[in-house]
């Protein structure tokens, strides 16, 4: 799904959402230049993969926060992780760098990706790339992961550190 099929995506889906339209961003520091309608709850998006590559993950924090990725590791009781290339990016949610979102894993044909969203967002907004990072997406978490777990893919809703 581009930008467009996205938005269609979600009102089909009854899903209300708010749109900030911006000039490309290719890293959370780039988002400094970006007027954002509600930047304390703009998601951080990290697509990995464990060391066999077998299994892809996607962990979402606050714009704010760093993942350990050892500690997250041990503490779900994954495998050594790494970032995951460029090419599986593509392959597996059909996104470019830059441009990683949960909304990617609608892109997700095999359900290959486990999500692990940051507890913080649960209740509140989220904002994430419309599979485009030109804009950014505002809309409820919790519908967010009803979306994906009924796409099929894995969902946890993990407490992260600062």
């Amino acid at each position: 799904m581009n930008k467009e099929e996205t938005y269609q995506y979600l009102r089909n889906h009854g899903v209300k959402f708010e749109v900030s339209e911006h000039q490309a961003v290719f890293n959370m520091g780039e988002l400094d230049s970006v007027n954002l309608a509600h930047p304390e709850w703009d998601a951080k998006n990290l697509f990995i993969r464990d060391d066999k590559k077998r299994h892809y993950y996607l962990i979402s924090v606050r714009g704010d926060k760093r993942v350990d990725l050892k500690a997250f590791r041990k503490r779900y009781g994954l495998r050594a992780l790494s970032f995951a290339s460029e090419n599986d990016l593509l392959t597996i949610m059909g996104l470019t760098p830059g441009s990683v979102t949960p909304l990617g894993l609608l892109n997700d044909a095999d359900r290959k990706v486990h999500f692990y969203l940051d507890a913080e967002f649960a209740g509140n907004l989220i904002g994430v790339h419309p599979n485009d990072n030109t804009a950014t997406v505002w809309l409820n978490a919790d519908v967010l992961v009803n979306l994906i777990k009924a796409h099929g893919n894995d969902v946890d809703i993990v407490e992260l550190n600062r």
